[in-house]
């Protein structure tokens, strides 16, 4: 049935060129769902479908992602959005990344093509967090600080335990004053390899906007010590030397520990909804960070002292 109701609102989409192929995209973690529509020239595009309460975060989404586009980077275009399904569906409409993500492929490339991605990742992050955070937004220690406490009070409260919590609880008490006075910035919110794309060309795409927020720009690398730190470090060392091309700030690593310290507690807790195996994913991710971080005794991950991550005529 849904797959009827979808080729009518294609066939609304592209009046007069009927798609021929649509399939579900059953990647990730959101509520909503994707599907990749060819048409009939070979043209392709994501649909992606949601309930009607979320319209109003969807409208502001498609919003940014039109301020991001105007930044010249390679990115999934806003084309269209709407309701269908008598009102009860809201759809948007992107263009197609030609590629593959790296986190299907960037294990078979070179390791200098691997941190020359990674580069690349930094440098478009960089971009992307020039968008300043509205003025009135509060203060990013108060909504960050509240945040982890709310972590750190349900991961207190919840049956599941992660290997040597403590450390990371203490590390949290005792570096939370590091969110004072830091600046907020658009961020992506979920960048790491799963949503950035290698292009046929070499270039770097990136997609899936779906969890963009406004907050501190550091905080937006948690996701590549979670995700992207499992499949390739130069990729890690590229996208630390792209988005620092001057040095890695010296108050970069604390805040990330924080960071990672608070998301590795509560990270098992996200997964209930999602099943045992995600559950066990996500506390196999978190064990990992905190004995990356060596239960909080150093604030810079082990994997970056491991021999030399960058191309040898770096």
């Amino acid at each position: 049935m849904e797959l009827q109701h979808l080729r009518g609102l294609c066939e609304e989409i592209f009046p007069g060129d009927e798609p021929f192929k649509i399939q579900l995209l059953d990647k990730g973690w959101s509520e909503e769902r994707k599907f990749l529509i060819e048409i009939r020239d070979g043209s392709r595009y994501v649909l992606r479908i949601s309930p009607v309460s979320s319209l109003e975060k969807r409208r502001n989404e498609f919003e940014i992602m039109e301020k991001i586009m105007e930044l010249g980077i390679n990115m999934s275009i806003p084309l269209g959005m709407g309701q269908y399904g008598d009102n009860k569906n809201v759809y948007v409409l992107l263009s197609w990344v030609e590629g593959e993500t790296l986190d299907e492929g960037i294990k078979n490339l070179a390791e200098d093509e691997q941190y020359f991605l990674g580069l690349k990742a930094g440098e478009t992050l960089k971009t992307i967090h020039c968008i300043p955070a509205p003025d009135n937004l509060e203060k990013w220690e108060e909504r960050m600080g509240r945040k982890i406490k709310n972590r750190l009070e349900k991961y207190r409260s919840s049956d599941l335990r992660v290997k040597n919590d403590q450390y990371a609880i203490d590390f949290i008490q005792g570096n939370i004053h590091l969110l004072k006075n830091r600046p907020q910035v658009l961020q992506h919110g979920d960048y790491h390899t799963g949503n950035l794309v290698h292009t046929p060309g070499g270039d770097l795409g990136v997609i899936d906007f779906n969890r963009w927020d406004y907050g501190d720009p550091f905080e937006e690398f948690l996701k590549m010590e979670m995700f992207s730190r499992d499949l390739s470090l130069f990729f890690c060392r590229g996208q630390l030397d792209g988005y620092f091309p001057r040095g890695i700030p010296e108050n970069f690593f604390p805040l990330l520990a924080l960071y990672l310290a608070s998301v590795a507690l509560f990270s098992p807790i996200w997964a209930v909804p999602f099943g045992e195996e995600e559950i066990a994913y996500m506390t196999e991710k978190a064990e990992r960070i905190i004995k990356d971080f060596n239960k909080f005794g150093r604030v810079t991950p082990r994997w970056l002292d491991e021999g030399d991550l960058r191309p040898k005529n770096n």
